[in-house]
């Protein structure tokens, strides 16, 4: 019987985070293969010696043939039609994705047919660059990745994905998809958007480039990214993202109002500077007195991710679902 750390992996969408899973996987001794769309992403992947295809169709029958553990990693609006082909040709395999929203994925893999071998995935890491060239092994080395602990997830399933995403070199954060999809509107899909808006505004001051340096640039780095990319996460997150966006404005607002009165910015400043120093010395402590598969597995790893803790190293897990 394949233990999950010996299941092989079929990634399909080479991009940043497909690509730079490829390269993690097979460096950390997997065997991995994959789809890409782009015959120039597919062919520049398989120059530097990794096992890639155009032909989807081909793909699949690997993967149900090998019971590997298929990774999607294409933008969500390719996702529904990619859902259709795994459902005809691997049906029975292990799911999971690496898609930044988790609610609205779970809603399409539902409509597939494909719930119960599916677990959601997000690493919280990327660069502004994409496609194969921009992928990277390190790319998940020391960072969150999440995994959904909904009702429906399989104890086996999440280990095999838990087992993935340790051997890339992340910690494992559990989660819900409704509560990371909250948390995910506050600390990315936000800032994608603040970032736009810093950037038009510079854009419109003559002198305002020539000037710019490190705080610019940091606060700017991610309106870099491929703008489909960016409407893809925010649109399909809508729901969460407009109330921390309303809050935003009304923060900005008041801060505004002050300053057309002539008075202090300390509310806002002196708030925010709290809140950044509580995350620069937020715990994660280790979660290891879990076992997957127990009663209430899934409620004392939602419990414990909520807290902070992290996955580090395997979770033992009990052969039956429960």
């Amino acid at each position: 019987m394949t233990t999950p750390s010996e299941t092989q992996v079929c990634v399909l969408g080479l991009g940043l985070i497909g690509g730079s899973l490829m390269r993690a996987a097979a460096a950390a001794g997997r065997t991995v293969f994959g789809y890409n769309r782009s015959v120039d992403g597919a062919q520049a992947a398989t120059f530097d010696g990794f096992d890639a295809s155009t032909d989807l169709d081909a793909v699949l029958r690997r993967a149900a043939e090998t019971d590997a553990l298929i990774v999607l990693a294409v933008p969500m609006p390719a996702l529904a039609i990619m859902l259709t082909h795994i459902a005809e040709t691997a049906p029975h395999c292990a799911l999971t994705d690496v898609v930044s929203v988790k609610k609205a994925v779970h809603d399409e893999v539902r409509a597939a047919g494909l719930l119960p071998r599916f677990v959601g995935g997000h690493p919280m890491t990327g660069t502004a660059h994409s496609g194969w060239t921009a992928g990277d092994a390190g790319l998940f080395r020391g960072t969150p990745w999440v995994l959904t602990v909904d009702e429906h997830v399989d104890g086996q399933v999440w280990t095999t994905v838990m087992e993935l995403a340790l051997s890339c070199g992340a910690v494992v954060v559990p989660a819900r998809s409704d509560e990371h999809d909250a948390a995910a509107a506050a600390i990315s899909h936000l800032p994608h958007l603040t970032a736009e808006a810093l950037a038009i505004t510079a854009a419109e001051i003559p002198l305002a480039f020539a000037l710019a340096a490190g705080s610019f640039r940091d606060s700017t780095r991610v309106a870099a990214t491929a703008p489909d990319l960016v409407r893809a996460m925010c649109e399909a997150n809508q729901a969460d993202l407009l109330p921390v966006l309303d809050h935003t404005i009304e923060l900005l607002t008041k801060a505004r109002d002050s300053l057309a009165r002539r008075r202090s910015v300390a509310e806002l400043v002196d708030a925010g500077h709290s809140a950044r120093i509580r995350y620069d010395s937020f715990s994660r402590p280790d979660i290891m007195a879990i076992t997957i598969g127990a009663e209430n597995w899934r409620d004392e790893l939602a419990a414990a991710g909520r807290a902070g803790g992290v996955i580090r190293s395997a979770l033992p897990t009990r052969d039956s679902r429960r």
